[in-house]
Order: structure tokens, then C-alpha cells, then sequence
């Protein structure tokens, strides 16, 4: 498996774009905006889109769906029912086959409704669940509590050597998060 990152500059959003070197199909997480460099690099290197998955129904993360539509023919998978057609809405957690890869999936609410965390491989796609350092922004306490309570539950439990790749910002890990993301209180319990 391969990843590239392509950041859209405008709204400093990541997406990402996941090769299965074996058979030439990709999948891109999060669209932003779609630069002409992306394009190139799914035509010059003849992968097949396969399909979107996107980690919450916020603009910036999905803008460039729409774009891709009118060049590619591929599935959409999220947790919201107007970004991607019934057979491919996500709830809770579970595995799909999606372009030669098990792709894990599960949900943690908090950040938005509807935000889902993809797992492929060693690698954690969180969207603004967490970031380098922090966590996605809440509407209140009660909904900062239960994103918190998900992450710990669901992203911690998982091994540390897991790299994070969040919808903004550098890369980081699950070990790196557990002991230094300080909008989670778990600096001061490693100290």
C-alpha cells in the first residue's frame, strides 16, 4: 500500500490518496479540492479509482467530490446518507473489501454526527477527530466529553505504532497522542 497526501492550500485541508500497488486501484479520503497534480498522478500511474470515503460532512473535506464525479466512476462511503448511496453508508463499526483492501471503520461522534475513522493497515485516517496535538473542535462540553470518551476508547486502545494521518496538519501516532495531546488530559497521567 501506498499514500500520498495532497493538501489543499486554500482551506489547509489533507487528503489522501491510498494505492494498492498489487492491482493499481486507489481510493481517495477526504476530497478537497482537486489539484491538477492529484489528476496527473492517477493518470500517470493508471491507477483506477475505486471509490471516496469520507471522515465527516463538513465542506472542505468533500468539496472535490463532485469534480472527481464528472472524470471517475467509483462508490462513496460515509456515515451521512447524502454523501454516499444506501449500500455504502457506514454506521458504527465494521471491515469492507474496498480496492483489494480491508478497510476498518468505525464512528466517533463528537466532532460531528456523523464522523467515522478509517483503518488501513498501520494507519489511521481521523479526520478532525483528533490531530497532532488536539482534538476536533465541539458545540459544547457534553458533545467535547463524548468525542473525548471515543478516543480514548476506540483510538487508544489500539497500538501505539498506528500513525495518524488527521484532516489537518502533520502526521502524528497513537503513542505520540496518548502522551502528549493535552486536550485529553493524558499528558499529566504519563508524567
Amino acid at each position: 500500500m501506498k499514500i500520498y497526501l495532497h493538501l489543499d492550500f486554500e482551506k489547509l485541508t489533507n487528503c489522501y490518496l491510498v494505492v494498492n500497488e498489487e492491482t493499481k486501484k486507489a481510493l481517495i479520503i477526504d476530497p478537497c479540492k482537486i489539484s491538477n497534480t492529484l489528476i496527473s498522478q492517477i493518470e500517470e500511474e493508471h491507477y483506477d479509482l475505486t471509490a471516496v470515503l469520507i471522515t465527516h460532512k463538513h465542506t472542505n473535506h468533500y468539496r472535490g467530490l463532485k469534480t472527481l464525479k464528472k472524470i471517475y466512476d467509483f462508490s462513496v462511503y460515509a456515515a451521512d446518507n447524502e454523501l454516499s448511496t444506501d449500500k455504502n453508508i457506514l454506521k458504527g463499526e465494521g471491515t469492507k473489501k474496498i480496492g483489494g483492501l480491508n478497510v476498518e471503520y468505525f464512528s466517533v461522534p463528537g466532532h460531528t454526527a456523523d464522523s467515522i475513522v478509517y483503518k488501513i493497515g498501520n494507519v489511521l485516517f481521523t479526520g478532525d477527530v483528533i490531530f497532532a496535538g488536539t482534538i476536533g473542535s465541539s458545540s459544547c462540553a457534553y458533545t467535547k466529553k463524548y468525542l473525548c470518551n471515543g478516543i480514548k476508547s476506540k483510538i487508544f486502545t489500539m497500538s501505539d505504532e498506528l500513525v495518524i494521518m488527521p484532516g489537518h496538519g502533520p502526521l502524528t501516532s497513537v503513542g505520540a497522542e496518548k502522551q502528549f495531546n493535552l486536550d485529553l488530559d493524558t499528558a499529566a497521567a504519563h508524567i
